[in-house]
């Protein structure tokens, strides 16, 4: 793994964009995701094989049993080796972006050069945090549509529908997250300078500028996710009165469709964080490369 340090730097003539960063590094990310991905499959099989092994226990067979075991060995494992292969891989990606961009902002003032290196770095922290949480979360949206339609399709129906309008909704803000985050980072551009500047003035300026930037940014999040909640809930409280008014089940049953549908929800979330940072990283690929 210790080779990804010393390998030459793929982004030094090309834009630096994520579309670049994975053309060019997609032998070590295709690592990462697939890892990513096994460990997210052998995670969706412990609650399954758990109850097989609970019956068999009860039936005096530990085959079932033995086979949880295994699997959640494996578990173990790939995650051990996932997380330690990511460090040295996006790692080394990092420092690729890294000095790229020091090369191409040497005529830039330093705060500027300062601040979209940690921009930068935003890029590949998104391909190594946010990435695999949106891959792990579709597997989970998955599993649970497909269970909510065994239990009725119109459960299934209304989730989909739920994640929908969810995407809808953010999608209408997007325009506004993308400006709202280019004045923020137009900020953190100065940030340097106004330390340097030794001025309490101009230093305090920054700061309450800064702070504005944030205020904006936070309120429009609260709007937007305080409507995706409404919606989620929403489906929540259909859930439960649909299974319990609609649908002839057991008790068990009701609290199985009330679990994956709030699985459900809870994996939705994740598409409108990761939707922002994309938003986010679009006004940083137009800044960086400008």
């Amino acid at each position: 793994m210790e080779y990804l340090m010393i390998q030459e730097n793929k982004l030094a003539n090309t834009s630096l964009t994520l579309s670049a960063i994975l053309s060019n590094y997609w032998r070590s990310v295709g690592v990462t995701w697939l890892l990513t991905l096994i460990e997210t499959a052998l995670m969706a099989l412990i609650p399954l094989l758990t109850g097989f092994a609970i019956d068999g226990l009860l039936e005096k067979n530990h085959n079932a049993f033995l086979q949880l075991c295994l699997v959640m060995g494996a578990l173990i494992c790939v995650g051990v080796v996932r997380r330690i292969y990511d460090t040295r891989a996006y790692g080394a990606i990092k420092v690729d972006l890294s000095q790229t961009l020091i090369d191409r902002t040497i005529d830039m003032p330093t705060s500027n050069t300062n601040a979209r290196m940690d921009m930068g770095r935003e890029l590949i922290d998104f391909l190594e945090q946010q990435v695999p949480e949106l891959m792990t979360s579709f597997v989970h949206i998955i599993i649970a549509v497909v269970i909510l339609f065994v239990f009725h399709p119109w459960l299934s129906l209304a989730a989909v529908t739920t994640a929908i309008f969810s995407v809808v909704i953010y999608a209408l803000f997007h325009q506004r997250f993308f400006k709202l985050n280019a004045r923020l980072n137009h900020q953190k551009e100065q940030q340097v300078a106004s330390l340097e500047s030794r001025r309490s003035k101009i230093i305090s300026s920054y700061l309450w500028r800064l702070r504005q930037a944030e205020v904006k940014i936070s309120d429009t999040e609260s709007y937007v996710y305080g409507t995706i909640f409404i919606l989620l809930l929403s489906f929540i409280a259909f859930s439960l009165w649909f299974s319990t008014t609609s649908i002839e089940t057991s008790v068990g049953t009701i609290f199985s469709i009330v679990s994956y549908s709030w699985e459900f929800v809870e994996s939705i979330l994740v598409l409108p964080i990761t939707l922002q940072s994309w938003s986010r990283l679009s006004e940083i690929i137009q800044r960086i490369n400008r």
